[in-house]
């Protein structure tokens, strides 16, 4: 077996390959975009390699065939936070061999011991936790979606022979939007007393004030929980401008006290239902074929990728009035037939509590694993979000 590192064109061609050689008799793969991959082991485009660092390896098995990659980073956000200095490892693909997994792993392994870490999380994201997180554990057979892992069945236990343990759990739900409100919900909304409270999408609203409110509610949502870093403004307004080839202003919810942003619920459409168009590359003519569809109006999945409230409007029916609302506009647009919440972790009871109460499925299920280089430090997973 043989290993090479990523470190030019040439290599890099190599490790885009890799899927379509695992994936190559799946129908229900969609490849993820190249320039999305790309763009996280750009230097000049992640600002993470700014005080952290990452490498990339694609794989030869015995017989010279390529059969597998995977990426080590040190994420400087994360890496000092634990008991142990933990990096990270992603982008795994492997054939359905495990002596060459555990080569696999033992690169990566062997690398960030170099780089002080005494631990390692994946298969993670060099970045934020809503892209290319988690292993699939269950539900091999709908087709992937924008972002997400995908794997074979087989990869769990590539990852649990090596000795890689569940940290958390990922839960992903999904209902129609074509069926109503659960009584708890409008139990919920009746609560509201407060005249001044309103709901409303963004049509019709800059895309900078959007941002904005975003940044005022994530900020009084969760602010003060173990770890967490207020967002500044600019990375709101930032985070915005890169959805706007993709927003739909009428799936972005926000409640308000007066003119004061207490809420939201943010979706956009499953791109996923666009891309498989694409295959894999966002080259002018995957630019063209995603207009296209665009304006087609293909996507009929919308996935919420955050709900929040600020703090002091818990309990009393915020959560109930934006679900609500949501529900009647697609029942006013008829836009999307089903919703897609985007993971939630199982040390986020209180979330899955919502999601179970909104009358969904929980239709798809991940694993964030972590691997402790010293084998006799007992293991501890997530601690939970009270």
């Amino acid at each position: 077996m043989r290993a090479v590192v990523v470190d030019n064109k040439s290599t890099i061609k190599t490790f885009q390959k890799v899927p379509s050689i695992i994936y190559a008799n799946d129908p229900n793969y969609i490849p993820h975009i190249k320039q999305d991959i790309e763009k996280i082991f750009d230097p000049k485009k992640n600002k993470l390699f700014r005080q952290g660092s990452a490498i990339r390896w694609v794989f030869y098995d015995d017989q010279g065939n390529l059969a597998g990659r995977i990426a080590a980073f040190v994420n400087p956000k994360t890496s000092k936070k634990e008991k142990q200095p933990t990096g990270g490892v992603g982008f795994f693909e492997s054939t359905d061999d495990q002596a060459l997994a555990n080569f696999i792993f033992d690169t990566a392994k062997s690398w960030l011991e170099t780089q002080g870490m005494e631990a390692m999380d994946g298969p993670i994201n060099f970045g934020e936790r809503n892209q290319f997180w988690g292993c699939l554990s269950k539900n091999f057979t709908d087709p992937n979606s924008y972002a997400m892992n995908y794997n074979p069945p087989y990869y769990v236990d590539l990852f649990e022979n090596y000795g890689f343990k569940t940290y958390f759990e990922q839960y992903l739900y999904t209902r129609s939007t074509r069926d109503d409100v659960q009584d708890i919900f409008v139990e919920k909304t009746k609560r509201i007393v407060n005249p001044n409270v309103t709901f409303r999408n963004a049509v019709g609203v800059p895309l900078e004030k959007v941002a904005e409110d975003f940044h005022t509610v994530y900020n009084g949502a969760w602010g003060g929980h173990a770890g967490f870093q207020p967002m500044k403004l600019a990375q709101a307004q930032k985070l915005m401008q890169s959805l706007k080839p993709v927003v739909d202003k009428r799936i972005l919810f926000f409640a308000y006290d007066g003119d004061e942003p207490i809420g939201f619920y943010i979706n956009i459409p499953e791109l996923n239902e666009i891309f498989k168009y694409v295959n894999g590359n966002l080259n002018w003519l995957g630019k063209l074929k995603f207009l296209y569809h665009k304006w087609k109006g293909t996507p009929r999945t919308m996935v919420g990728i955050v709900f929040g409230v600020v703090k002091k409007w818990h309990g009393r029916g915020i959560e109930g009035g934006l679900i609500t609302y949501s529900k009647s506009v697609m029942d006013e647009t008829d836009a999307y037939d089903k919703t897609v919440l985007t993971w939630i972790g199982d040390f986020n009871p209180k979330m899955i509590k919502v999601c179970e109460n909104l009358g969904t499925e929980r239709y798809r299920e991940m694993i964030t694993y972590r691997y402790l280089f010293d084998r006799t430090v007992p293991f501890e997973r997530c601690p939970i979000i009270e």
